[in-house]
């Protein structure tokens, strides 16, 4: 059948059988969902409710300002939310369309391009130099053929391909590895042509496995939001069970329930924890534009946080870690001179030989990156002279023998230049003992290195009448040349960072044992096992959960491995970051916690399944991620606590003239002018905090440890408790010494506001002093001091802001009080730090319990 199809290819009539049979050549689109769906499913988040809630109570209550400013981040939180969903809906579109290109095939005796969904079982595919491979098939005709497949495999180099003997059975056939007769789909001609007969299309070539996992795995649920969602639910249930409280009290106190309803609703509404969605929305999306400026492109604003605490990085070799290119890097004369290349080594003039002849030894336009980096490596050697003559015959790279020669005329004379495989080589020039035992070890010596070697030879044809095979001729060593992928310079610097901060670095590659390994020494990454992919396969999972703890590179690895070593990391309780640029490493971007992709080099696929991209492909950027990422959430927590501490005062204050039966402080406007202070505060000035002096010398936070843990709630409900009953004190000793109601709800007011300052600065750090407080540097907390003095000096100098909020004249001697008041708190909390560090020192040597702030 085979031979008949090298001639005519398949019938009209097969083709619509086998397309009516297997169905198109594409990827089965996996409940992709609609925007309206999304909007959906983003509209019933507790958060986003609660926003539109609030928004709707204000204006139910006649506040207009208060209710667009919520409804306004309600509808931008819906807006950006549904559009970073929709993108992630691209994963599968993407991996479509690098599956279905243009193909050319033989069908009815004639050549046709037909669209790469169209090719069917069986279909003979033509294979030229640039094409995409349409489907998995093997090959019944080649001539030198190469394929990159580093998309399928991650390995930088072209692999070369032979002429099928007899098909392997399924399971055999996986991409990587020279001298196999099948092509994959995805996979580019790097060289030369050839044809191919089709075995498997869509869903059931490599690029279908990853594309139908993909389809399967389920992103991450931001742990942030889990959390901030459980916390909101709470605060919304006891907002609401204080305000039941007041109308009761009110009611029943003071008669009147209409009133009675107007005050529970006003005092439920200054407790609503509005703040908590407002606080996620601004500081992930500003985290989301910081984490910018260092070129990474966050594509799910909840997964910086997640980033910040990482505790395994999972890092790709190929394009991650090294440049996704070769460079020579060695060299060795057979007289036993070996030359290490650097960036400022001068090669002598005794290699210069060696490398000349390695350059012509390849191909005149250079491809294959081998053959580029030979070019380039001679071109950089200024003193050599350009080749004189040009090549008038060439052999070329063949299975049964891995060497390829040039033979170049310079009008006189004729040479040959040939390089190749080690052991190729060594058979053409007839090595043997001593000569053969050297140049054996040289290469040895290499490979442990993680280099590439290619041998090089020269001879010289005795006529024009070219011999029939390279071994009709006398070669004579020139020596060996050293090829490599040079790993980026920023890497070990970044993984000593990481290593620092407690989080563990391991490699996965599916390059082979030896080059990762040497990688991997390079690059700083902590010595431990190497395990292969074949040993991978033969652990069950709970041998697997065991090796996980000493091993910190893993070769030879296949897509699939790649999948469950990241969800046995998982499994393990760790915080999994993965890094990849290829297809074969879409479905653990995707099922890591966070997915970091390669910007430049890396493919629409890997991008579309990752929550970040590294948008200059810079492995440093992954540093400046980690610790800006736990700086937002250390932020956060600051925002957090201050909004526990804040609520306390305003609630007491709220109830306690209800239950002395004194006349009600606050109304809905004072509240909103309350409002007004913390919610700047909340999105402005914690989040533009820096990071604490520790941050990235501490170790990652426990995977368990809860966003509101009981110590840290009882933290900021301390600093609040002692905030209210230092106004308590005040204003009932005020109101005993037969203070006017209005003038007591001024001096009140202004001393909560004093308070309120107060506890912006003792949250402002965890770790920082009194005086550090004072004077960190932070220009949203000038902008917002100077908005608050302004505001307080509007109310104190303009009588109709005093009319308006029912506010009497302020001495100012009462006004100094109520400044003294916010001191006092400041000083009696900064001098509570040392003693709850030491209990969260204490907490924290507990195992399982939370800590009270980050340390």
């Amino acid at each position: 059948m085979i031979e008949s199809q090298k001639r005519v290819g398949l019938t009209s009539e097969e083709v619509a059988a086998r397309l009516a049979a297997d169905g198109p050549n594409e990827l089965a689109r996996a409940g992709r969902r609609s925007v309206l769906r999304i909007a959906f499913e983003v509209l019933r988040e507790p958060m986003l409710a609660l926003l539109l809630a609030g928004g709707v109570a204000y204006l139910l209550l006649g506040d207009l300002t208060e209710a667009l400013i919520l409804l306004g981040f309600a509808t931008f939180s819906v807006g950006v939310t549904v559009i970073q969903e929709t993108r992630t809906e691209h994963v599968l579109e993407a991996l479509r369309d690098l599956s279905a290109p243009r193909a050319l095939v033989i069908r009815d005796g004639a050549r046709v391009h037909i669209a790469g969904r169209e090719v069917v079982r069986d279909d003979l595919i033509v294979l030229e130099q640039g094409d995409r491979i349409a489907a998995d098939a093997v090959l019944v005709e080649a001539s030198d053929l190469q394929t990159d497949e580093s998309l399928l495999t991650g390995e930088s180099l072209p692999v070369g391909k032979v002429i099928a003997v007899e098909e392997a059975d399924r399971e055999t056939r996986r991409p990587g590895g020279e001298g196999q007769p099948y092509v994959y789909s995805g996979s580019l001609v790097a060289r030369r042509s050839g044809t191919a007969r089709v075995l498997a299309t869509g869903p059931r070539s490599e690029i279908g496995r990853i594309g139908q996992s993909l389809a399967t795995l389920d992103t991450e649920a931001p742990r942030l939001r889990r959390e901030t969602t459980r916390i909101v639910t709470w605060c919304a249930i006891g907002g609401g069970a204080v305000a039941l409280l007041v109308v009761a009290l009110y009611g029943l106190l003071r008669g009147g329930w209409i009133e009675a309803v107007l005050a529970g609703i006003a005092i439920g509404m200054s407790m609503l924890p509005e703040e908590f969605p407002v606080v996620l929305t601004v500081f992930l999306a500003m985290g989301a534009w910081r984490i910018g400026k260092v070129g990474v492109l966050t594509r799910r604003a909840a997964a910086i946080e997640t980033l910040g605490s990482a505790t395994v990085l999972c890092t790709d070799k190929t394009g991650t870690l090294t440049e996704n290119r070769m460079s020579l890097a060695a060299l060795w004369l057979p007289s036993g001179d070996t030359l290490t290349i650097g960036p400022d080594v001068v090669v002598p003039d005794s290699y210069h030989a060696l490398i000349e002849n390695a350059a012509l030894a390849s191909a005149a336009e250079p491809t294959d990156p081998m053959d580029i980096a030979l070019h380039g490596a001679r071109a950089a050697v200024p003193t050599m002279p350009l080749p004189t003559g040009a090549p008038v015959h060439a052999y070329a790279l063949r299975s049964e023998l891995l060497a390829m020669s040039n033979v170049w005329d310079d009008g006189d004379t004729l040479s040959i230049a040939a390089k190749g495989a080690p052991e190729a080589i060594a058979g053409l020039c007839h090595l043997t003992g001593e000569a053969l035992a050297a140049m054996t070890a040289a290469v040895e010596a290499m490979a442990i290195r993680g280099i590439r070697v290619l041998a090089v030879a020269t001879a010289t044809p005795p006529n024009r009448d070219w011999a029939e095979t390279q071994r009709d001729y006398d070669y004579a060593l020139t020596g060996l040349v050293g090829l490599a992928d040079p790993i980026r310079a920023s890497v070990p610097g970044a993984v000593s960072e990481c290593r620092s901060a407690g989080i563990r670095v391991v490699m996965i590659t599916g390059d082979y044992a030896a080059t990762a390994r040497s990688i991997a020494t390079q690059a700083g990454i902590a010595d431990g096992d190497v395990l292969t992919g074949a040993d991978l396969a033969s652990l069950d999972d709970t041998q697997l959960a065991e090796r996980l703890k000493t091993v910190t590179v893993f070769a030879r690895i296949m897509p699939e491995q790649k999948l469950r070593i990241v969800q046995a990391f998982k499994a393990d309780g760790e915080i999994v970051a993965m890094t990849g640029d290829g297809v074969n490493d879409a479905p653990s971007l995707k099922a890591a916690h966070i997915g970091i992709a390669m910007g430049k080099r890396g493919t629409d696929v890997a991008r579309e399944a990752s929550a970040t991209v590294l948008l200059e492909d810079d492995f440093g950027s992954i540093v400046q991620s980690v610790r800006l990422g736990r700086r937002i959430y250390d932020n956060i927590r600051k925002a957090m606590a201050f909004i526990f501490a804040v609520h306390v005062p305003i609630a007491g204050l709220a109830l306690l003239p209800l239950l002395f039966g004194l006349p009600i402080l606050f109304g809905p406007i004072h509240i909103a002018l309350l409002e007004m202070v913390i919610d700047p505060v909340c999105a402005l000035v914690f989040e533009a905090e820096r990071d604490e002096d520790d941050i990235m010398q501490r170790r990652p936070r426990d995977p368990s440890e809860a966003l509101f843990s009981l110590p840290m709630i009882v933290w900021s409900v301390f600093q609040g408790a002692l905030a209210f009953a230092m106004l308590a004190t005040v204003f009932l000793v005020e109101n005993w010494s037969g203070m006017p109601e209005i003038e007591l709800r001024a001096l009140t007011f202004f001393a909560l506001i004093a308070e309120i300052v107060a506890l912006i600065l003792v949250n402002r750090s965890f770790n920082a002093s009194i005086g550090d407080a004072l004077v960190r540097h932070n220009a949203a907390l000038r902008y917002v001091a100077v908005a608050i003095a302004g505001v307080t000096a509007l109310i104190l100098f303009l009588p109709q802001a005093r009319l308006l909020l029912k506010f009497g004249s302020i001495a100012w001697s009462d006004m100094a009080l109520a400044v003294g008041l916010g001191i006092v708190l400041l000083v009696l909390l900064e001098g509570c730090k040392p003693l709850v560090r030491r209990l969260t020192a204490r907490v924290s040597a507990v195992p399982g319990r939370n800590q009270i702030v980050a340390t």
